[in-house]
């Protein structure tokens, strides 16, 4: 199994399920930051873009997992600013492009869930939301749908259904929820709520872990819009008088401007803290359907095949006697000997190695990076485009150098850059340029230049990849010193 950051084709079929599933919509969390699986995830790509199962983004898994069940017109993904090309990019052609909304900065959970919920109720006074995030795994689709299916009657009776996991191991890395010992109604797996646990030591784990009570929280919710709204007021008064102010302009065209307002004062805080913790209307749905949250390089051991070691291996790697390891190569040959009980995860410009037991420390680390103004943190060196990806060989005062890939019949905007100049060798394919009033064609082995304040415009008109060195010079070279004119892919930003 490869892992990949290549944006795969998805469909989606436009029907649903008769009757209630017209009001069911979802709303997918979109804006985490997935700094635990440094690095190969960035805070600029992070974990949801990335292929992982397959050849389809967790991102655009978990789109399809809803398949037939939920309308594509009924989805809404919450995300920032930063990321909202990427996931437009993503679900281009599957879902429409209303169905992203961008909050002006992250504020955790509570607000995202609001904003959604507030707009929804207006489009759909009937509405039930089912709250996922965009970067869990999932293996068994149709025992969650049914899990889905089993929770729906709760919810239109008013209950903030959360679902929780049976547990397989003693998690640290997860919070749980203590559930009562009678069921809550018909079905023997709705129980009510006692206590949110938070996450435990590894003595409380293995003492959760015996007991049937105790629950993985999934961070998957399922409820009418009005009953959040209404739990909402009740306990986070701020945020639900800040929502009210402006909901006239949800939906409209003012709907950016206001949020902007509103995001600068309130406070961030996470559902399960602000409403679920303090609620008397929550139960949980003791479900079973192969879920983790991939919130670890460790995850990959509980969704992904061992070897007779226990190894999980992936890319390009030779290794003598490894156990119990996880070991990730990106590209280039990765050697170990001896390893135990170890995560060694090679990309083209960071390696991470740590043992196993303090992969939850990789997000301190990122932090640490992040002080000390390391761009590590940030950037990956290979970032995808929706034409293509490029590669930053090396770089210094004045200077850069990029591989850059584009796809068959792909092109790059029509841009220009106010302080730099490009130098484009091509290395394998033909490249058709639009330089200023001019346009040519650029064979392998042959170059051009592009002055700075130029417009261009670099295009693919093969059927094989056309691949090209680009060196940069200039005194500002960053990806914001863009202007651009046209672009077929629709973006405001170079992604």
């Amino acid at each position: 199994m490869s892992v990949s950051k290549r944006a795969g084709r998805m469909t989606v079929r436009k029907k649903t399920a008769a009757g209630k599933g017209r009001h069911l919509h979802a709303v997918i969390m979109a804006g985490g930051k997935g700094t635990r699986f440094w690095p190969l995830s960035r805070e600029t790509f992070p974990k949801q873009f990335l292929k992982i199962f397959g050849d389809k983004t967790l991102l655009q898994n978990t789109i399809e997992r809803l398949e037939g069940k939920v309308p594509p017109g009924n989805f809404i993904i919450i995300t920032t600013q930063n990321q909202a090309e990427l996931v437009r990019w993503q679900t281009k052609g599957v879902l429409p492009p209303e169905c992203v909304v961008t909050e002006p900065e992250g504020r955790n959970t509570a607000p995202a869930i609001a904003l959604a919920a507030f707009k929804k109720r207006k489009a759909d006074r009937s509405a039930l939301l089912l709250v996922l995030p965009s970067d869990h795994y999932i293996r068994d689709n149709a025992a969650f749908s049914a899990a889905v299916d089993a929770a729906i009657p709760m919810a239109e009776a008013g209950y903030l259904v959360t679902f929780g996991i049976v547990p397989t191991r003693p998690e640290t890395g997860y919070g749980y929820i203590k559930s009562g010992k009678a069921p809550l109604g018909k079905n023997k797996d709705v129980l009510r709520v006692e206590r949110f646990v938070e996450k435990p030591d590894a003595k409380k784990a293995r003492a959760f872990l015996n007991d049937s009570s105790y629950l993985w929280n999934s961070g998957i919710f399922l409820f009418k819009a009005q009953a959040i709204i209404a739990e909402m007021k009740r306990h986070m008064p701020a945020l639900h008088s800040a929502f009210a102010g402006i909901e006239r302009q949800l939906g409209a065209p003012g709907e950016q401007k206001a949020l902007e307002g509103l995001y600068g004062r309130i406070e961030p805080d996470s559902i399960d803290y602000g409403v679920l913790e303090k609620s008397k209307r929550v139960c949980v749905m003791r479900s079973d359907f192969g879920w983790s949250d991939i919130g670890s390089w460790n995850a990959l051991e509980d969704v992904m095949e061992t070897d007779a070691g226990g190894n999980v291996v992936l890319g390009n790697s030779v290794n003598i006697e490894p156990e119990s390891s996880i070991i990730f190569s990106s590209g280039r040959l990765l050697a170990t000997i001896g390893l135990k009980a170890m995560v060694v995860v090679d990309t083209p410009d960071a390696t991470l190695i740590c043992p196993k037991d303090r992969v939850q420390e990789v997000k301190k680390l990122v932090g640490k990076l992040k002080q000390t103004g390391r761009e590590e943190y940030l950037l990956p060196r290979v970032e995808e485009r929706p034409w293509g990806h490029f590669c930053v060989l090396d770089k210094g005062p004045g200077y850069q150098i990029k591989h850059i890939c584009l796809k068959p019949k792909a092109r790059l905007s029509l841009q220009m850059h106010n302080h730099r100049s490009e130098h484009w060798i091509v290395v394998s394919g033909t490249a058709r340029v639009q330089r200023g009033d001019e346009t040519f064609y650029v064979n392998k082995n042959e170059s051009t230049y592009i002055p700075s304040t130029v417009k261009h415009r670099l295009e693919n008109p093969g059927m094989i990849p056309l691949k090209i060195i680009e060196i940069q010079s200039g005194e500002h070279l960053v990806e914001d010193d863009i202007i651009r004119f046209d672009d077929i892919y629709g973006r405001s930003a170079d992604r």
